[in-house]
């Protein structure tokens, strides 16, 4: 099976299938990529290979692999906290004295960090880094290799994902979106800038709107001052969340119009109405307007208000 897993890359997986072959797994790696480009699915790979049972690494059959995949591995280990940007030191400090308790199954015991570290959580990794145990594996993930110490840095073996090719962005696209036109799914190519994450995420937008965000469209490119203010005051009594989750919906829509009018393809139907519609000028005043209600939002200001502020603003 190997890293068939992992789609493209191809030098990188022959670089890594030719090491792992010879037993050589290093302590430490680095993978880079953007958004949606495939880290998480290399690092469970490597986590796998680490610790398969089987000459051909990682086999995905044997008991430790399929553990892996299924995050149930007691030698697989994730620290994050999803609920902060950057990962606590505190929590890097508590896998850094984990690790010299021995592997409970495997040879080796991962340890995969998900999210960025700070300064002071990459000084604490470091002095783990300096001088592992021989079982001890660690897979830092980032979209900028730039943010890490060069101390940290140096003592890494850097895995750096590149985007894919056209052919399998479009047929990876085409399955998982069999009711998606082939007009969006090129503009979700041309803007995912080959990352298969990037172009799901472009047309997953459209695939679960809240109606009020259909309505909103209709209302501002009809400039229907009556309809905008039936939309509005219905929205008055909304949960907040809710009402945050549109306003999401609402700017990425916007902010898709006005890329789409200055030139790309549009990914929905409804950004490509608001990009025929409205100019450049009248989108990025709305795209203020919304961004600038969601701060307020998110400040306690009452939903009700933030309608009336949105009525008077995109009327």
């Amino acid at each position: 099976m190997g890293f068939e897993g992992l789609l493209g890359n191809e030098r990188l997986k022959e670089n890594l299938i030719r090491s792992i072959g010879r037993g050589r797994i290093s302590h430490f790696y680095l993978i880079c990529g953007p958004q949606g480009s495939g880290k998480h699915t290399l690092a469970r790979l490597l986590a796998a290979a680490a610790v398969c049972q089987q000459a051909d690494k990682p086999c995905l059959t044997c008991n430790a692999c399929r553990k892996v995949m299924a995050n149930t591995h007691p030698d697989f280990i994730t620290v994050e906290d999803p609920e902060k940007k950057t990962l606590p030191v505190r929590l890097v400090r508590e896998a850094r004295e984990d690790m010299f308790i021995r592997p409970n199954e495997a040879d080796r015991k991962v340890y995969l960090f998900p999210q960025e570290l700070n300064i002071e959580g990459q000084n604490a990794l470091l002095k783990v880094l300096e001088e592992p145990p021989t079982y001890g594996v660690f897979i830092l993930l980032t979209d900028n290799p730039e943010k890490l110490l060069p101390t940290v840095r140096s003592r890494c073996t850097e895995l750096r994902l590149q985007g894919l090719p056209e052919g399998i962005l479009r047929r990876e696209l085409t399955q998982s979106f069999p009711k998606a036109d082939q007009e969006a799914v090129s503009a979700a190519i041309l803007r995912s800038g080959g990352y298969l994450g990037q172009a799901k995420d472009l047309l997953e937008e459209g695939a679960a709107l809240a109606p009020q965000t259909e309505s909103f469209v209709a209302a501002y490119v009809a400039r229907d001052k009556l309809q905008m203010m039936e939309l509005l005051v219905s929205m008055e009594k909304i949960k907040r969340d809710q009402f945050g989750q549109i306003l999401q919906q609402w700017l990425e829509l916007l902010e898709n119009g006005l890329v789409s009018r200055c030139g790309m393809q549009a990914v929905s139907q409804l950004a490509k109405q608001l990009s025929v519609n409205r100019s450049p000028e009248d989108l990025l005043d709305a795209i203020g307007h919304v961004k600038k209600c969601m701060e307020y939002a998110q400040g306690n200001v009452s939903v009700a208000a933030c309608c009336g502020y949105l009525l008077w603003h995109l009327r």
